[in-house]
């Protein structure tokens, strides 16, 4: 089982300094400096991802695991820290937007053994009940804390905690597996033997890391390596007003090296979603990108502007711009409308001259000592 209280252990990790805008560090706004930005456009000029078009990600063997260009956050399903969840109120919609999500192909979600203290891994279990298991795309998390069965498991704690996770899945093997953090007791090199063990014993197709820098990436790309399991994913706080993955050369260095990169947040915890306001904030808790308001209306301004003269929502403006940018973009969805508005991040492109309209009113963000570090 999870780790009791892992949820309210992440949450505390917020408040001191987990996200790279908040707790210890005070929120600012800087600009991102255009010699260091990646072209506007990283995709290929005759790409149009759909929802039914597939990244591939570089699985053991040659195989590889398919997957969309967006990928569905899971964090609120069972989360009562940040989110409030509340099963008789969000249950039915989390399983109205599920079916929408499927009626059109978007079945990649993104979880953790830590939301909710295993409560979103479980919720996902009875989405998938009676699914053709190729048929939806499941990426957990290994919660790397120092509890008692990762230190004295070492590496064994990544498989231990896998176990409990399909149990929870109600599956047999998770397509993707990460470390959720650089926070693990073992050194590196340990932990990809875990992981690398993960993929061997069948329990795992690819594995990946959460929150590393690029340093730390590679290093674990370089010990995988000697296990001849590929690092396939890497993932890190992603949007218009944290760019820094892109420019610290993160994102350069995961192409270089057929890592999909993946961008977490990718609507700053609904701050890009154009339901808040300098007069409407989110609650405190959701700490990522947590700008004062005031401090993002120009972006807002601007991405309502493409909006509303391409008639899509909001967030699919924003969506969209990370799917340019060569990121595939994780985002939360709690019901059937916010599935709606985001599916439309998909089918068409953002032009060269609305990308670059965005970048005027983006933000690099920063980095935290205790968990964000990429």
């Amino acid at each position: 089982m999870a780790t009791p209280g892992t949820q309210y252990m992440m949450q505390a990790g917020l408040a001191a300094g987990m996200s790279g805008t908040e707790g210890m560090h005070p929120p600012h706004a800087k600009p991102v400096d255009p010699h260091l930005s990646d072209p506007v456009n990283m995709l290929p000029a005759d790409l149009t991802p759909d929802s039914k078009s597939r990244i591939a990600l570089r699985g053991v063997n040659g195989k590889e695991v398919l997957v969309p260009y967006l990928s569905i956050g899971a964090w609120s399903w069972g989360d009562k820290t940040t989110f409030n969840y509340n099963p008789t109120r969000d249950l039915p919609r989390i399983h109205a937007a599920w079916e929408k999500l499927k009626s059109v192909g978007l079945t990649f979600v993104d979880t953790a053994q830590s939301y909710g203290d295993g409560e979103s891994e479980r919720i996902c279990g009875t989405l998938f009940r009676d699914m053709p298991r190729d048929s939806f795309v499941i990426q957990t998390k290994w919660l790397s804390t120092p509890d008692m069965t990762n230190t004295l498991m070492q590496a064994g704690g990544p498989k231990s905690k896998l176990k409990d996770s399909l149990v929870r899945l109600q599956l047999d093997y998770v397509d993707i597996y990460l470390v959720h953090g650089p926070i693990h007791p073992s050194n590196i090199s340990t932990v990809a033997k875990g992981m690398a063990e993960c993929v061997q014993s069948g329990m795992a197709r690819a594995v990946g890391v959460a929150n590393y820098d690029t340093k730390e990436m590679i290093k674990m790309a370089d010990e995988l390596a000697k296990h001849d399991v590929p690092l396939s994913v890497c993932q890190c706080e992603y949007s218009i007003v944290r760019r820094l993955p892109e420019v610290s050369g993160m994102i350069r260095e995961c192409r270089k090296r057929s890592i999909c990169f993946q961008g977490f947040a990718s609507l700053a915890e609904g701050r890009l979603s154009g339901k808040y306001s300098r007069l409407n904030w989110p609650q405190q808790s959701r700490r990522f990108s947590s700008y004062p308001m005031h401090l993002l209306e120009p972006t807002i301004n601007v991405l309502k502007s493409i909006a509303e003269q391409r008639h899509v929502p909001l967030p699919a403006v924003a969506l969209n711009y990370s799917i340019n940018k060569g990121v595939l973009p994780l985002v939360g969805v709690r019901d059937a409308g916010q599935a709606e508005q985001d599916m439309q991040a998909l089918g068409w492109r953002l032009t060269e001259d609305e990308m670059k309209q965005i970048e005027g009113v983006s933000l690099q963000g920063g980095r935290s000592a205790f968990m964000q570090h990429g």
